[in-house]
């Protein structure tokens, strides 16, 4: 028996999230089922995908990780190349490596790093239609660069929080946060030990609403202390978030 650790890019248009899900009995198409059915092409067996992240419809990823386990002798490399020559080619898998048996990808997780990509101009653009959300509005990222700071730390993410998920802690560490501006798109970094459900796309959303002048830098203390969603900006789109990296 072997475990397997794979590192996973993709373009999450189109696709129904990561985790395999069925809707009125049929099968929607995700970023795990089409990996698990390309694994039974390879190995002429069921395989059992694990993802340390359960990206979104329309969330992409540069390095997601996720695990299997195979009883096989196919080298890596015939691993790696057998994948992705049966995935679309909106999935790639950059990575496969033998790891121990014990290893699972989500729960020995020691953070994540989500970028949130803005696209800032009067005009949109077809090019980053599917990458960036387009926000028209003037951005003060100097106001979005106070209001961050107010997030980094161990704290209670609950305001944060997509309600209709009832994960009972809702404490979370926010190691980082990083703001890049490169007119006329701008990047944030958020890098944490663990994140709620939709907890980057909130806070994204929260850090415009700053930036647009909506909300003042020390409203975030008062968002944090309220625990409670609805005191928090929207939830910004799908399509601007990115998992960038997992640590283990």
């Amino acid at each position: 028996m072997r475990n397997i650790k794979l590192i996973i890019e993709y373009d999450g248009s189109g696709f129904n999230g990561w985790q395999a899900q069925r809707f009125k009995d049929k099968k929607l198409r995700t970023i795990q089922e089409e990996i698990e059915k390309a694994g039974k092409k390879l190995f002429g067996k069921k395989i059992s995908l694990t993802g340390s992240s359960r990206t979104d419809a329309g969330v992409h990823a540069k390095a997601q990780a996720a695990n299997f386990r195979i009883t096989s002798n196919l080298p890596l490399n015939k691993i790696l190349n057998g994948l992705n020559s049966f995935l679309p080619g909106s999935i790639s898998v950059t990575s496969a490596e033998d790891v121990k048996l014990e290893f699972h990808s989500r729960k020995d997780s020691k953070g994540k790093i989500y970028k949130y990509r803005i696209l800032n101009r009067r005009m949109r653009s077809p090019l980053f239609s599917k990458y960036a959300a387009f926000v028209p509005y003037n951005l003060n990222i100097d106001n979005m660069k106070k209001a961050s700071r107010y997030l980094v730390g161990r704290k209670d993410f609950k305001s944060f929080q997509t309600t209709d998920k009832k994960e009972k802690a809702s404490v979370r560490t926010v190691k980082k946060i990083q703001i890049i501006s490169n007119p006329p798109i701008m990047d944030i970094y958020i890098q944490a030990d663990g994140f709620l459900y939709n907890m980057a796309r909130n806070i994204a959303g929260t850090l415009i609403e700053v930036g647009r002048g909506r909300f003042k830098p020390e409203k975030v203390k008062e968002i944090l202390a309220k625990r409670h969603r609805s005191s928090a900006g929207q939830t910004a789109t799908a399509k601007g978030l990115c998992l960038e990296e997992v640590f283990y």
